[in-house]
């Protein structure tokens, strides 16, 4: 009888590892992954988190990604609290939609404090960036990519070049720190997140907008508006949306699974930085395409603007902010 009782148990001891090794997915850890863009259809931030699912379930450490894309799962602000909580793994997410609960993170959404493209990517190094993720780490956050997108001005009435060109427009401004220089220039602002613009625009809710080179063209917004005013060599719009990961699922990992989700991370990185500096000329060939006339700031008409912005949005950040003013400081310290 003992006999066969081991047999039994040695029996099932060999299915139990032949079905982990024969169909290993089955137990692999499922991560979900959210952001707010279209799917399928091109747009950069989705693909560097296809990217970083497909280099994952590569890596075969027992991690598997599902990607919800176009706020299929949470709606665009909501995703910081839910990887706070631990509700959700992953997302490509623009960190000044965070501010209201971390004042500091409107310094990567402030006019004129990145230049180019080659600045942005020199900035993720700098002690200022350092001060923005030990913020983000501290919350329950980890950063698994950096991401800076440039972006620019667009409206349903007239070129947008000089201050004066957006007074008494209603305007959407991604963040308080544009917000905030916007109605310096004489505009009425209106907050959504960019996924929105397209409807309050058909609508006549908005006039004008702001927002990324990617969700000018991800959203369609050639459809809406007269004239676009493109980044060019004095882009006073950049953001800084990158890939983050809820603490709580990363504490959960292995040293494999975590090296997997940083390499994976850095892949998409380079990926996004080049495809990034491409995102302005796709723009810029969409919208005229589109019969959109196309316009960019001169270095007097980004100083103008940079004026406001000083008395506005950098003056509110040092007072108000606790550590903003050494937050621009560090910022503009980097050439």
């Amino acid at each position: 009888m003992r006999n066969l009782k081991s047999a039994i148990f040695a029996a099932a001891v060999a299915a139990v590892g032949l079905g982990s090794s024969a169909g290993a997915t089955a137990a692999d850890m499922q991560l979900r992954a959210s952001h707010q863009w279209p799917g399928g259809k091109g747009d950069v931030r989705d693909e560097m988190v296809q990217m970083i699912a497909r280099e994952i379930e590569a890596a075969n450490v027992g991690l598997k990604v599902q990607v919800y894309p176009g706020k299929s799962l949470f709606k665009p602000k909501e995703q910081w609290g839910a990887m706070v909580q631990g509700q959700l793994d992953i997302s490509a997410f623009p960190l000044d939609y965070a501010s209201g609960r971390h004042p500091q993170f409107s310094a990567t959404l402030m006019p004129g404090l990145v230049k180019n493209h080659e600045h942005a990517k020199r900035l993720n190094n700098s002690p200022f960036m350092t001060d923005i993720k030990k913020i983000i780490n501290d919350a329950g956050v980890v950063v698994v990519s950096d991401a800076w997108l440039a972006g620019g001005f667009a409206s349903k009435k007239n070129c947008i070049l000089n201050p004066d060109d957006i007074k008494g427009q209603v305007t959407r401004a991604a963040g308080p720190a544009f917000e905030q220089m916007l109605a310096g220039a004489g505009a009425s602002v209106a907050s959504m997140p960019s996924s929105e613009i397209y409807t309050a625009m058909q609508t006549g809710v908005l006039d004008a907008a702001n927002t990324s080179s990617g969700s000018f063209v991800s959203y369609r917004l050639y459809e809406q508006v007269k004239c676009l005013t493109e980044p060019g060599d004095y882009a006073l719009w950049f953001m800084y949306e990158p890939i983050l990961m809820s603490k709580k699922t990363w504490d959960k990992l292995n040293q494999a699974q975590k090296d997997a989700i940083m390499a994976a991370g850095k892949k998409a990185e380079d990926y996004f930085f080049a495809e990034a500096k491409k995102l302005d000329s796709k723009m810029v060939e969409a919208f005229k395409k589109a019969g959109v006339e196309v316009v960019a700031m001169n270095a007097d008409q980004a100083a103008a603007w940079k004026k406001i912005a000083d008395n506005t949005s950098y003056k509110i950040f040092a007072e108000k902010v606790p550590g903003g003013k050494e937050l621009i400081q560090k910022a503009l310290a980097v050439e």
